[in-house]
């Protein structure tokens, strides 16, 4: 539905999109309210920025200089009207779901991401699910829908797990191997719940196109194999790092950082490397460390 109000504005030539970030956002949504309205000043409409787009007030002006008339405003209230009215019902759905679960009935034996790590005290179902939530939400790429996607799927209780690799291998995201006879060969991770690969593969996404080590670690395999088995891979470590956020109550999720890979590096061999390369095209290379 959104996309189809930003095939609505470009219809009118208006490129609001080409300059937020979010169509549908606090800046966003008050231009196209304004739109509607009639209001058809491009500077009356980037005056509407809010925040961070303030300091593209050109280009959102630029952007707003089109051909919008009354036909599109009516088309556009239809459209808006229509993702207000499912965001009301996703959040209604959402709120079901929270009631759902905190009727559920106390396990006998409780996981260990039901229990307060500072007092040791069982946490009631809905206590639980909330912050098994908010911990989940930390992950990049990640928020509450899909954590509430993830958890519907996983459960709270890693113990019927046991480790990581069966939960991943469990959920079909581990690599696999075919054989036959002497040939062995990669194949597909297999299919499993379509509900838990849709939300570890909105999340992988999401945190492919963060300055973050999930994304360093997508653009590092990027560079060696298609799209969907980094994103694949991506939703692996992601799983991982759910198991052990749900498995260990006293941990939380802290990120490696961008520059992880590069803090890896053996500095004696990558500058024998670099010293050979130079050598190698006639130079003669003398080191001294840096102050």
């Amino acid at each position: 539905m959104k996309q189809r109000v930003e095939k609505l504005l470009e219809d009118a030539l208006v490129k609001i999109s080409s300059v937020l970030t979010d169509l549908h956002g606090v800046s966003g949504r008050a231009m196209l309210e304004a739109l509607i309205a009639g209001a058809r000043d491009p500077l009356v409409l980037a005056e509407l920025a809010k925040g961070c787009a303030r300091a593209r007030l050109g280009l959102l002006a630029e952007a707003c200089d089109g051909r919008f008339t009354e036909h599109h405003a009516r088309l556009a209230r239809l459209l808006l009207d229509q993702i207000d009215d499912l965001v009301r019902q996703i959040e209604t759905v959402a709120r079901l779901l929270d009631e759902a679960i905190g009727a559920l009935p106390a396990p006998a034996v409780p996981a260990t991401s039901t229990v307060d790590p500072a007092t040791g005290e069982i946490l009631p179902n809905v206590v639980a699910y909330a912050w098994a939530i908010e911990r989940i939400s930390q992950i990049p790429g990640g928020g509450p829908e899909t954590a509430r996607a993830v958890i519907g799927e996983i459960g709270l209780d890693m113990g019927v797990f046991e480790s990581a690799q069966r939960l991943c291998s469990w959920a079909k995201t581990s690599p696999r191997t075919v054989q036959s006879g002497r040939r062995t060969k990669g194949a597909p991770t297999g299919k499993d719940s379509p509900y838990l690969k849709a939300a570890l593969g909105q999340m992988a996404t999401g945190a492919a196109k963060t300055d973050t080590f999930l994304g360093e670690r997508y653009r590092r395999l990027i560079k060696r194999m298609p799209k969907t088995k980094a994103l694949a891979a991506i939703e692996r470590s992601i799983l991982v790092i759910i198991f052990h956020l749900l498995s260990d109550p006293s941990a939380t999720f802290s990120d490696l950082g961008s520059d992880f890979y590069a803090k890896r590096i053996d500095r004696k061999r990558r500058t024998d490397s670099l010293v050979h390369q130079l050598e190698a095209l006639g130079h003669r290379v003398t080191l001294s460390p840096a102050a």
